[in-house]
Formats: structure tokens, sequence, C-alpha cells
């Protein structure tokens, strides 16, 4: 692996990541209200994080080898955008919550709830489990398994970026415009809940 294949990874993972879906939705849903950004984007990392990691150990290929598991693994990703697009839906994020109700929300909440949104997309391990390893060599120096490692990394710290510039991004330009607010929360929660849909959808179909 040199910097020509790092660099050829790192071009298709910000193409990947600059593509709006339910990690966006959710980086403005948590953008929002402010307070729970950054554990909502360190939960949506480590399930990149967790995707590679499998990848790395070879449990992808056993995953995307037993067709039963992976449908598995889809439908219940598909419902868990549903629930969620569904709870955030019938309760829009605000700018102007007070102090006491967002320290009610635990963060530790938003966290798992990043990690669910990631880490049960089946689309993202299965991008992780065709690309990654177009990118390796045997002939280099490194390991496989580490050069798969130094590539996810690379598109973990480009997720990052991303992530919190959406939901900076979206908790400045809302912050005065509460009922705007509102609106926008509502349309991520029916991204979020559409993506799932189309996940079970096209599961079941085939």
């Amino acid at each position: 692996m040199d910097g020509a294949d790092v660099l050829g990874f790192w071009a298709i993972s910000v193409l990947f990541v600059l593509t709006p879906g339910a990690d966006w939705a959710y980086a403005i849903s948590a953008g929002i209200r402010g307070r729970v950004i950054v554990p909502a984007v360190t939960g949506m990392l480590a399930g990149h994080l967790i995707a590679t990691l499998l990848v790395a150990a070879g449990v992808g290929a056993l995953v995307a080898g037993a067709p039963g598991l992976l449908g598995a693994l889809t439908i219940a990703g598909g419902v868990y955008l549903v629930w969620l697009g569904f709870m955030t839906f019938t309760r829009p994020a605000t700018p102007h919550e007070s102090a006491e109700a967002v320290a009610g929300v635990s963060r530790a909440r938003w966290l798992w709830k990043g990690l669910g949104v990631s880490g049960l997309n089946p689309k993202v391990f299965l991008l992780f489990l065709a690309l990654l390893p177009q990118f390796t060599s045997r002939a280099a120096p490194w390991p496989v398994r580490a050069q798969i490692m130094v590539l996810g990394l690379v598109h973990v710290a480009t997720c990052a970026v991303v992530y919190l510039a959406v939901a900076v991004t979206a908790r400045r330009v809302l912050s005065a415009r509460p009922s705007a607010a509102k609106i926008v929360s509502r349309v991520s929660a029916v991204v979020m809940a559409a993506l799932g849909t189309g996940l079970v959808v096209e599961q079941l179909l085939h």
C-alpha cells in the first residue's frame, strides 16, 4: 500500500461520506439540540470503526457468506432506523430547549443511538467489505490487516470532519429559527424512516 492507494481510497471515502443519508439526518437532529453533538457523532464513528475491525479480522467475509445472517442484520438495521425516525418525528428537536431538558437527555443514549445508525447499516458494512481490500497489497511490507485498519481510520477521520460540520452548521443556521428547526428535524426523521423501510422492503423482496 502506497500513498496513491491511500489517496484513491480517500477520494472514494469522501464521496461516500458527502452523500446525505441516515448519518446526515442523525447529525442534523443532534446539531439542533447542540449539547449532544459530540456523543452522537462519536457513536456514528464507532459504528464505522467496528465495520473496519470486522473486515480486518476476516469476520466480514464470513457474515457476507451467510445470507441468513446478513439478511437478519439488514432487517434489524432497517427496523432500527424506522423506530428512530418515528421517535424523532414525534419529538422533534428544537434549539430553544431548556438546559434542564437537554441535561435530562442522556448523552450516552445519543452515543448508542449513533452507534446503531452506522453500526447496524449493512450498506456501510458491505461497502467496507467490497472496497477496503481493493486498496491493499500483499506485496507491501505491512500486513493486509494493518493496511485495512489504516484505510479504515482515514475513513473514520473523514466521517468525523463531515458529520461534525453538518451538525454544527445545522446548529448555527437553525439556532434562531425554532419553527424551521422543527421542520428540518421532522424531515430528517422521515429520511431515516424511509431509508429503514427501503432496507426492510429490499430484503423481503429478495
